[in-house]
């Protein structure tokens, strides 16, 4: 942490060191350049890439990669909001048998990565699948040429799959909003005649919209980042474009110029939920109010009740841990597969390093934004939080392209003065990784720290400098006590996340360098299912883990 003593500069220098610039300020700046520069980096690389090849990707393939990724994003918006708002509100207006359960177990598919999901869903579906050789038997049909079967690699199966992976963004937001609300407010529409559906249309989702519209901007936003569940169904999207022209066809401008394409589309999403949102004003009651109170559901309404909200459920959650529980069972000797200890080894420390490089950035980060006359730290905050709009495989262009020149002439200058070759320092380790995690998942970070801070009380604080305390010393002895839940939760979901990021991870790893994730991805894209399960499995262990503690937290707010 930052010393005690504070920055004073003799009058003499002080016109060759701004007041304003103290130490937590050039850490703030330099938090700020880390999260920042790769997104910079890729707008530079697009604009200034050898070659113009935007007239051959405008006339080619990027129409079609935009107008896949869009017709995408549009399909998870509207399937995310239809489960995640009528979820929400199912749970928390009405009272039904299993409700309290459902309400819990719907923040499940969270646990899950959406590239499981599809693996689960294809290996299910497919003609050799359990489904479709149950129907062989039951009706004796002998070939595909005797019965009719929808298309399993399409778009809508991939915005199926996003969907059912996604909607617990929408249901949590949305959740949380209607518990806000004053049950006053219902109990009057009710008086005034209004039943179940314009309740919900009139008065329910005009005031939990704010919530709706960021669940719904996240859910495409990760829809934009995904690689793994596209490519699965064959989908071409700006991502999988990056993929196949760097990887495929060799050309990193030309993946720079999509990155950046990938970019401006994400920040496009990013401004217009907030311009949407621009003239709306959403206040809480001044006094304590009455909660909403739940209408009892009995029945075939709360049996239908109940149906809806298990659908996504099951297909978010139950289907991916059936179909890859039952691998696992039926081979239990790929437990003791090589490579797979390797990559839990692996993935453990590259997440965990992240996790307390990002937590800590963030800390540094908000802790001088709260000080007194650090503007400079209240002005780049929000911009940080842009890192997370960045999918992994934009990241990772801007990453790996100038950290490996710079690596390269970090090698030949140890090389001039040592007369030995260090080899690749920096992206022939998992440096490039981590750094990436770091950049990707710092605005969650950044996003449980700042809770943390508004949730202690200015006096504790001020007491301590009063008493001759200096920043570094009050942020060890009050703040750090008090948000010890805070940053533990913060330092649990940023490694959660982590563990499940793939694009960037198959970008950037050194050769020969796998986690639990891009195990799982090169083991199911080779059809590998059984051998894949394992690593699945783990994965999703990690992600729930992280799903209870939020749901705790959500139930005792």
């Amino acid at each position: 942490m930052m010393s005690d003593r504070n920055s004073q500069i003799p009058p003499r220098a002080s016109w060759l060191w701004p007041s304003w610039l103290d130490g937590w300020s050039l850490a703030a700046g330099l938090v700020a350049v880390v999260v920042l520069a790769p997104m910079l980096s890729v707008v530079w690389l697009a604009l200034t890439a050898s070659g113009n090849i935007w007239p051959h990707l405008l006339a080619t393939v990027l129409p079609r990669y935009l107008a896949a990724t869009l017709r995408l994003m549009l399909a998870v918006g509207g399937l995310t909001a239809l489960m995640g708002v009528g979820t929400a509100w199912l749970v928390t207006m009405y009272r039904f048998r299993g409700s309290r359960v459902i309400s819990v177990i719907l923040l499940f598919p969270l646990a899950i990565p959406a590239y499981v999901g599809a693996y689960a869903l294809v290996d299910f579906l497919d003609y050799s699948g359990p489904l479709q050789r149950a129907l062989r038997a039951a009706f004796g049909w002998t070939s595909a040429r005797d019965y009719w079967f929808f298309e399993i690699h399409s778009e809508p199966m991939a915005a199926l799959v996003l969907s059912a992976a996604l909607y617990p963004y929408v249901y949590l937001l949305t959740r949380a909003a209607l518990r806000e609300q004053s049950g006053a407010s219902y109990e009057v529409a009710r008086a005034l005649g209004l039943g179940p559906w314009a309740l919900f249309w009139r008065l329910g989702l005009p005031l939990v919209r704010p919530a709706v519209a960021v669940g719904v901007a996240l859910a495409m936003m990760e829809t934009v980042a995904d690689f793994g569940t596209v490519a699965t169904f064959g989908v071409q999207t700006l991502t999988t474009g990056v993929f196949s022209t760097w990887l495929n066809g060799g050309n990193a401008g030309g993946a720079a110029q999509i990155s950046g394409v990938i970019l401006a589309l994400v920040l496009g999403l990013v401004s217009l939920e907030r311009y949407s949102r621009r003239n709306a004003r959403f206040y809480a009651q001044a006094r304590a109010s009455r909660p909403v109170v739940a209408q009892d559901l009995a029945g075939w309404r709360g049996a239908l009740a109940l149906l809806a909200c298990a659908l996504p459920f099951c297909l978010g959650f139950v289907l991916p841990v059936a179909v890859m529980a039952g691998h696992a069972l039926a081979k239990p000797e790929t437990w003791a597969a090589a490579g797979l200890g390797q990559a839990a080894l692996n993935t453990v420390l590259v997440a965990g390093v992240a996790a307390v490089v990002t937590v800590a950035a963030a800390l540094v980060l908000v802790y001088a934004a709260k000080l007194a006359r650090r503007r400079f730290a209240q002005a780049v905050l929000p911009l940080t939080a842009l890192g997370y709009a960045a999918p992994g495989a934009v990241l990772a262009v801007g990453i790996l392209l100038p950290l490996a020149a710079f690596d390269h002439r970090l090698a030949d200058f140890v090389l001039a003065i040592s007369g030995s070759d260090p080899g690749l320092m920096l992206t022939g380790t998992a440096v490039a990784i981590i750094l990436a995690y770091v950049v990707r998942f710092f605005g969650i970070a950044q996003g449980a720290v700042d809770a943390g801070f508004g949730r202690i009380a200015p006096s504790l604080p001020m007491a301590a400098r009063a008493l001759g305390r200096g920043p570094a010393a009050t942020l060890r002895a009050i703040y750090l006590p008090l948000m010890r839940g805070s940053v533990g939760s913060a330092l649990l979901v940023v490694f959660v996340d982590c563990v499940k990021e793939l694009p960037a991870t198959l970008l950037l790893r050194p050769f020969n360098f796998n986690t639990l994730s891009t195990r799982v991805y090169e083991l199911a894209s080779l059809e590998r299912i059984g051998e894949a399960a394992p690593a699945a499995l783990i994965v999703t262990a990690v992600g729930l883990v992280a799903v209870l503690a939020l749901a705790r937290s959500s139930q005792s707010d």
